[in-house]
C-alpha cells in the first residue's frame, strides 16, 4: 500500500510535468532513469529518493517544497492533501489551466475577475 505522502507528490510531479507540456519520456530522461520509473513515481507505487526528487525538480523548475504543497498534519502523524484528490489528476482542470496562462496577461486578470464573482454570487 502506497504511503498518502508519496501518492501526493507522485500526483504533483504529474501535475508540474504536465502544465509545461513534458512527457515522461522526457523528463526521465533528463533524470537519467526509463520512463517507467516515472509512471511508478507519479502513481505513488515508487517513493522518490531525495536526490531523486531534487533531480525531478531541477527538470521540472520547481523548487523541492513544490511537491509537498497541500499537505498538512493529521491527529495521528498521517499526511493528507487539502486539494481533493481528483483536481490534480482532473484533465479538465490542469487543461483549463494551461488555457488560463496562454491568455495575455491583462486579459487574464479580466477573466480571473470574473470567474470570482461568478463563484462569489454562487456562494
Amino acid at each position: 500500500m502506497s504511503h498518502p505522502v508519496d501518492v501526493h507528490v507522485g500526483k504533483r510531479v504529474r501535475h508540474r510535468r504536465w502544465l509545461i507540456g513534458m512527457t515522461q519520456q522526457q523528463l526521465a530522461e533528463q533524470v537519467g532513469i526509463k520512463f517507467q520509473q516515472i509512471q511508478k513515481y507519479e502513481t505513488g507505487a515508487n517513493r522518490i529518493s531525495a536526490s531523486r526528487l531534487w533531480d525531478i525538480a531541477d527538470a521540472l523548475e520547481v523548487p523541492v517544497s513544490f511537491f509537498f504543497e497541500g499537505l498538512k498534519e493529521t491527529g495521528q502523524g498521517a499526511r493528507k492533501s487539502d486539494v481533493p484528490d481528483d483536481l490534480i489528476g482532473d484533465k479538465e482542470a490542469l487543461d483549463l489551466v494551461r488555457s488560463y496562462y496562454s491568455i495575455p496577461e491583462h486579459q487574464r486578470r479580466r477573466l480571473f475577475d470574473l470567474a470570482r464573482v461568478l463563484s462569489d454570487d454562487a456562494a
